[in-house]
């Protein structure tokens, strides 16, 4: 048993430009996500170490101060929980990259054309297939699914690009990738916490990320009951200023306007 327990503190000052530039708002409306897409952000009071993350995500869940904080969408509604957090389930997202170069190779493979257009390809059911969208996301016995290597791909600068390029229930895909690069760098630097060593010079990550849900006695209940890969929470620890942000999105059918 811990000696100690997590406190949390809301910090309504930290603001997202994603969450409030509108060329960004824009493309979650298209993306079916305006409204379902959401971060905050929180400070705590015990230093965090990557073996107490499990008790470190209860105790956040458990927390009053967050309860009170946050939401979970049943029907198109925002709602506090209602119910206890018994359990979490965590699970560690590799963060370590601090460029772009992680797409690269996307535009070599055929997968895109040199100015960013995504290449297209037969399906019978969809009319605007592409190979982005089969093969680089749900295909994995595609020859172009593992362009991006295994490791990449678990990176959480790729399965951000992945979430953004789902989308949501009624998501209109785009012909381009540069909005999808582009708002996936925007969110990926507002999100994570880099260093400079002072004699290397070299930039590295020190930021945490945690993927998580949460339990009641009923079963899960954040970031939602549907098991779907676009309904998701990530909490993302900054253990030197002793900051976390819980990013996540729900699935469905996402605001017409802003």
């Amino acid at each position: 048993m811990s000696e100690f327990t997590f406190n949390f503190n809301p910090l309504p000052a930290k603001k997202f430009s994603f969450l409030q530039d509108k060329e960004t708002l824009g493309l979650f409306m298209k993306w079916s996500m305006l409204g379902r897409i959401s971060a905050q952000t929180f400070s705590f009071d015990h230093h965090f170490l990557h073996y107490n993350r499990e008790m470190f995500a209860l105790d956040f869940f458990r927390d009053q101060v967050v309860v009170s904080s946050l939401k979970h969408l049943l029907p198109g509604v925002w709602v506090p929980l209602d119910k206890p957090v018994v359990s979490v389930c965590v699970e560690p997202v590799p963060c370590s990259r601090v460029s772009m170069d992680l797409f690269d190779p996307l535009y070599t493979c055929g997968i895109l054309r040199p100015s960013g257009l995504v290449v297209k390809c037969f399906h019978e059911l969809y009319p605007d297939y592409n190979k982005l969208r089969k093969q680089m996301l749900k295909d994995e016995d595609s020859d172009e699914y593992y362009v991006v290597g295994h490791e990449d791909r678990a990176e959480f600068l790729f399965c951000l690009f992945k979430h953004l390029y789902l989308g949501g229930e009624l998501c209109q895909y785009e012909d381009s990738v540069n909005p999808y690069i582009r708002t996936t760098k925007q969110i990926y630097k507002e999100l994570i916490s880099v260093q400079k060593d002072p004699e290397t010079k070299k930039i590295s990550v020190v930021s945490t990320v945690l993927k998580v849900w949460g339990y009641d006695e009923s079963g899960r209940c954040y970031p939602g009951t549907p098991k779907d890969d676009q309904t998701f929470a990530y909490m993302i620890v900054d253990p030197l200023k002793r900051h976390v942000t819980l990013f996540c999105h729900f699935y469905g059918v996402g605001n017409l306007s802003f």
